[in-house]
């Protein structure tokens, strides 16, 4: 077992997870094509918007000089910037990019995958993030995840 006040036991690498998700469809779409039209300006807001959340976000932590690094132990329980309405904005930020990227290409298919981009998520990276931060911090985090969401 994993000692969890030292670092977080995550067992994907985050953002790999959203880009084989990604290249998953559009592999697929080459070769059993699920399209809709595209929404490229929409796409293009939400991959800005997403973007300019996970800078946000990783500027705050990094301000607060913990670690963005979700393999390695945080020194500080960040709650202000995003993470004041959001205990994970940078995987809320990761996903917006990815609905961005599915309007753009006009493709289904990161829509189908995203349950299991989310669950691999959830099981594998965050609540392995959340025994960390709860042996780490104790009640302090415990009274964080009452007031803040864990995604909106």
């Amino acid at each position: 077992m994993a000692n969890n006040h030292k670092r977080p036991a995550t067992l994907l690498p985050p953002p790999l997870v959203y880009v084989a998700a990604l290249w998953a469809s559009w592999e697929l779409n080459n070769l059993a094509p699920l399209s809709f039209p595209k929404v490229s300006n929409l796409g293009w807001l939400l991959v800005v918007l997403g973007s300019l959340l996970l800078l946000w976000a990783a500027s705050t932590m990094l301000k607060h000089k913990t670690t963005v690094n979700p393999y390695a132990s945080v020194n500080r329980l960040v709650e202000s910037g995003p993470f004041h309405f959001s205990r994970n904005p940078i995987y809320l930020a990761d996903s917006v990019i990815y609905l961005g990227v599915m309007l753009i290409w006009g493709f289904l298919w990161p829509l189908l995958f995203y349950p299991m981009v989310w669950a691999a998520l959830h099981y594998g990276v965050i609540k392995n993030e959340e025994a960390h931060l709860s042996a780490r911090f104790g009640e302090e985090y415990a009274e964080y995840c009452r007031r803040v969401r864990r995604w909106i």
